[in-house]
């Protein structure tokens, strides 16, 4: 089998053999990291071997390692549901989420937008500002009614103004937008820095930070404790977009476009879609998803705006390719980046083994179980497939089914 039949057989594989093959690609990353984590156990040492096999002492249990990494990320779920190291999991996957469906977006329209992360500091900023500017109106549960939703159309908005510029940028100018949105990555980082501390910043702390922002203008914790910072209402907001967007892209005519322009471009503007207009269109939804991002983070976890934030963004990206560019892939795809994230807070704190090795075995991880869908997404452009079963197409001058001899 040469290297376009393995390239194809991937391509064509079915929802279900794509599952197999990213479970065994889990299985595969643990057991390399199972290696690891022995070998640098042999080189450490300790005063009590936490493991033996074979008569030979480690300093590093694998099975407690990987216990930590994936069930500590739940925490006591049986004895305690809403305990605070869930709802950081919970955390992590939401604002996932957000950024994980703006990378598919683009990606889906053939658009490679690096710049989620610069996308999601935008909307976080704009919404930060613009609900302490507006908070002093109102106040209580109607405060709580107006003003979170208002934080969330002003990332929205704020984030696709910044997506748009590179889509603008590539529709008008050719301008790579890898190039385009990487650079507006910096641009947006620094530019947040330069306001906040000589515009926005909070008088009373030390740190680089807006102002917070009052309690009735954040999400409400509901079932968690508010100490955890995570919202069932924001998680449940995060679905419902992921629902919405998959809705959009498979249900209506300019979903059809946008994914047609990202399969057969060509094709695509023959068939009379405005290709500049469907550039600008994907990457401004896309900045919009990012935005929100932002200003769920802020709205949730923080409430206010730091500067330092969190390569959500970029995680985006691997989340992204995990799901295949697929919103509904992007929950579940989400979900394991949040417990990874989660777990790995808990295996620092509850073991000897050092934060390195840590951050090793979840890149072996999002390596191994994302490599399948990559090389997928890199065969569907590389190579294009025919349907030889079924009738051919009809062209000029002929006619659908079996060639007349």
């Amino acid at each position: 089998m040469n290297l376009r039949d393995s390239a194809e057989r991937l391509v064509r594989a079915s929802a279900f053999e794509r599952f197999l093959i990213s479970a065994a690609a889990l299985f595969l990353s643990i057991a390399v990291g199972f290696v690891l984590i022995l070998a640098a156990g042999r080189m450490t040492t300790c005063g009590t071997a936490a493991t033996s096999f074979f008569g030979v002492g480690f300093c590093y249990d694998p099975i407690t390692v990987y216990d930590r990494l994936f069930l500590g990320a739940f925490g006591n779920v049986f004895t305690d549901p809403l305990n605070g190291q869930f709802a950081t999991t919970l955390s992590e996957t939401t604002v996932l989420m957000f950024t994980g469906v703006a990378v598919a977006v683009a990606f889906r329209a053939g658009i490679f937008n690096i710049g989620t992360q610069g996308q999601l500091v935008v909307g976080a900023l704009a919404t930060a500002v613009a609900v302490l500017a507006a908070s002093p109106l109102v106040s209580g549960l109607l405060g709580t009614l107006l003003l979170v939703p208002f934080g969330l159309l002003v990332g929205a908005v704020f984030g696709g103004a910044y997506g748009a510029i590179p889509g603008l940028l590539k529709a008008y100018a050719d301008a790579n937008e890898v190039i385009t949105t990487i650079m507006l990555n910096f641009v947006a980082t620094s530019v947040a820095l330069f306001l906040v501390q000589d515009h926005f910043a909070d008088p009373e702390s030390a740190a680089t930070q807006t102002v917070p922002l009052p309690d009735y203008a954040v999400f409400p914790s509901t079932v968690f404790r508010p100490r955890d910072d995570f919202s069932l209402l924001a998680f449940l907001f995060a679905v419902a977009v992921l629902v919405g967007i998959y809705v959009f892209l498979e249900r209506t005519s300019f979903g059809y476009d946008l994914r047609t322009s990202g399969i057969q471009p060509e094709a695509a503007e023959y068939g009379g879609v405005d290709a500049p207009r469907t550039v600008v269109a994907s990457m401004a939804l896309s900045g919009a998803l990012g935005g929100l991002g932002g200003a769920v983070y802020v709205l949730m976890i923080l409430g206010n705006f730091q500067t330092g934030v969190p390569s959500y963004g970029f995680d985006g990206i691997t989340v992204s390719i995990l799901a295949g560019n697929n919103p509904l892939g992007v929950g579940f795809a989400a979900l394991l980046f949040g417990v990874l994230k989660s777990g790995s807070i808990v295996v620092d704190v509850g073991t000897d083994v050092p934060p390195q090795l840590v951050g090793v075995l979840r890149g072996l991880i999002i390596l191994f179980v994302a490599m399948p869908e990559f090389f997928r997404m890199i065969g569907r452009r590389v190579w294009t497939f025919e349907d030889d079963s079924g009738p051919q197409p009809v062209t000029d001058g002929g006619s659908g089914g079996e060639r007349d001899e």
